[in-house]
C-alpha cells in the first residue's frame, strides 16, 4: 500500500491497457495528469463522475490537462461503458489492481455490515514534471470534476 505517498512527491509509475491503447504515466511528461480512481463501470455515482470529467473534457484540454480514469473492470466493460455513455476521457483498466495498491487506492470498505476490498474514490493531479500536486481521497462526486478542474487552472 503506498502509504507514503503524497503531495509534492513522486507518481508511482504506471502502465495498463486503456480505451487510447496502452498507456503509461511517461506518456503524460509535460503536461498535467488528472487521474482518477472509481469503483466499476455503469454504476450510478461511477456513471455520473465519468459524464462531469467528460463534459468538461475540452476545458481540461484547454488548461493543458489530460484525463484518465482507472477502475479493475475489463476492456471490454470500459470499451461498452465509453460508448455506452458517449464518454469523452480515457479509461484504464487495472485488471490485477497493481496501479490500485501503488496509489493507495485499493482499500477495506464497509457497507451495511459487510467488508470487503474495493476501490476507494480518489482523484490524483499530477504536474507535468510527475510529482503530485494535489490528493482527493473519499471523493463525494458532486461538482468534483469542476473542483478538480478549478485545481488545475490554478496549479503551477
Amino acid at each position: 500500500m503506498a502509504i507514503g505517498l503524497k503531495e509534492g512527491g513522486r507518481a508511482p509509475n504506471f502502465s495498463m491497457d486503456s480505451t487510447q491503447g496502452p498507456i503509461k504515466l511517461g506518456d503524460f511528461k509535460g503536461q498535467t495528469l488528472v487521474l482518477y480512481f472509481y469503483p466499476k463501470d455503469d454504476t450510478p455515482g461511477c456513471t455520473t463522475e465519468a459524464k462531469d470529467f467528460s463534459d468538461l473534457a475540452k476545458d481540461f484540454a484547454k488548461a493543458g490537462a489530460a484525463v484518465v480514469g482507472v477502475s479493475r473492470d475489463t476492456m471490454a466493460r470500459h470499451d461498452k461503458f465509453a460508448g455506452k455513455h458517449d464518454l469523452g476521457i480515457t479509461l484504464g483498466s487495472d485488471e490485477d489492481g497493481t496501479v490500485c495498491e501503488a496509489y493507495g487506492v485499493w482499500v477495506e470498505k464497509k457497507n451495511y455490515g459487510r467488508t470487503y476490498m474495493g476501490i476507494e474514490r480518489s482523484t490524483f493531479l499530477i504536474g507535468p514534471d510527475g510529482k503530485v500536486i494535489r490528493i482527493w481521497r473519499k471523493v463525494r462526486v458532486k461538482e468534483h470534476a469542476e473542483e478538480v478542474l478549478t485545481a488545475v487552472k490554478s496549479a503551477p
